[in-house]
């Protein structure tokens, strides 16, 4: 496999960067073009993958470098429109292959498929006629897709909670399912619908809801790495130093619920910007991710950064990731099966493991950038070619009214409407 490590890779132009990805991910010419959008999603296209179709929306599309996951190397397509996540990604991903890289791990694809039972006269006995029927149940649940079946997944368990609520004692009934390589709503929606009338048939209760959860706390995925302490010794500081400044800032965050919400809102820059990039529901990834931070009744850091024994930083993360590589999106939009490509993963799960992977790597660079040099040096030096353009420059004043604001040290659109005033009088 070629590396990832490709230094002065922000240095080139779009087209010099596309022309390294192509060879590090085997691309066809074709397929470059769709990546850049020459022949991406068109209006025919679109309108065929929701309602109400009036165009299409761009967004950029980044390449993070410099990631060794399990000993391997992986290229990031990222779709975000923040400045300095991309950058502040790769960095971290560099730091961490000093360390031999990201160390990740999974568990099997099970989602959750939920059918809410209410009018039970008798819940208690209704849950145990449940799971004495738990093998017929799963077999019904299994007829509805016999691919996935044959493939390994389906239906695997069957859990029946009592719950009490405003309405009554509700009856829940949990239907495990193995979804693959699919991120698995459709197919568990489906087979949930499918158990309904027999489920009604056991209980004598109103089946209301037939829905899979975005809590998808049987489908984990967990990475971990290791920063020299040495590569810490920024601004002035002592390797120590630094390694306790970032250990400093997720006290914070393990601390108090108004920074975690913060700290993990930087691990989701990461992860969200892949999982567009790949044609993922983000917006399941984060409410599963955010449930799972809450999970203990008072919300919490996703990651978590500790000093080993050697006085190396330590990070590791653990949150769902119901991620899929088929289906939906992920086939249907044609950047979103350039980026699967690039990404070269061949599962679900090692989908999952990627995207934990750069959650991580994305805490610790917003820690990294908080605890050191302050959020706002490097983001604004890249924010301020945003403010140049949303002053009116065009072609080379761009980065020439962003240089002045930079100087400056205000990057701010009155101050860059200003600079732009003068530079077209010259």
């Amino acid at each position: 496999m070629p590396s990832s490590r490709l230094p002065g890779f922000f240095k080139l132009d779009p087209q010099e960067r596309g022309e390294k990805v192509r060879t590090f991910a085997s691309l066809e010419e074709e397929e470059l073009s769709i990546l850049s959008g020459e022949k991406g999603l068109d209006l025919g296209r679109a309108d065929l993958m929701i309602e109400n179709v009036v165009g299409v929306y761009g967004l950029p599309l980044g390449i993070a470098t410099n990631f060794v996951i399990n000993g391997r190397d992986y290229l990031i397509p990222m779709v975000i429109e923040e400045p300095s996540v991309v950058a502040g990604l790769s960095y971290a991903a560099k730091l961490a292959r000093e360390g031999g890289g990201f160390h990740t791990s999974s568990d099997e694809p099970l989602m959750i498929g939920q059918i809410q039972l209410l009018d039970v006269s008798d819940p208690a006995s209704a849950r145990l006629r449940l799971l004495e029927a738990k093998e017929e149940l799963l077999a019904l649940a299994n007829a509805q897709d016999p691919v996935i079946v044959q493939l390994g997944g389906g239906a695997k368990d069957l859990e029946v909670r009592l719950l009490p609520s405003p309405v009554g004692v509700m009856l829940i009934v949990h239907l495990i399912y193995d979804a693959r390589d699919a991120m698995g709503a459709n197919t568990v929606n489906t087979a949930c619908e499918a158990l309904a009338p027999k489920i009604e048939q056991l209980t004598g209760g109103r089946v209301v809801l037939r829905i899979l959860s975005n809590l998808a706390d049987r489908r984990l995925a967990r990475a971990r790495c290791t920063i020299p302490k040495e590569s810490l010794a920024l601004e002035g500081l002592s390797p120590d130093e630094g390694v306790q400044r970032i250990l400093e800032a997720y006290a914070f965050a393990a601390a108090d619920p108004y920074r975690a919400a913060t700290h993990n809102k930087g691990i989701m820059n990461g992860i969200d910007a892949l999982a567009i990039a790949t044609g993922n529901d983000w917006r399941a990834i984060e409410a599963g991710a955010h449930a799972y931070a809450a999970r203990s009744g008072f919300y919490k850091p996703l990651s978590t950064w500790e000093r080993d024994e050697r006085g190396d930083l330590a990070g590791t993360i653990e949150l769902p990731l119901a991620a899929g590589i088929v289906g939906g999106a992920t086939k249907a939009h044609p950047q979103a099966r350039i980026a699967l490509k690039i990404l070269g993963v061949s599962s679900a799960r090692e989908l999952a493991e990627v995207m934990a992977a750069v959650g991580l790597a994305q805490n610790l660079a917003a820690l990294r950038a908080l605890a050191m040099e302050g959020i706002q040096r490097g983001h604004m030096k890249l924010h301020a070619r945003q403010v140049a353009m949303a002053a009116g420059a065009t072609g080379d004043l761009i980065e020439r009214v962003a240089e002045r604001l930079i100087a400056d040290g205000t990057i701010r659109l009155d101050r860059a409407e200003a600079i732009l005033a003068e530079l077209q009088k010259e």
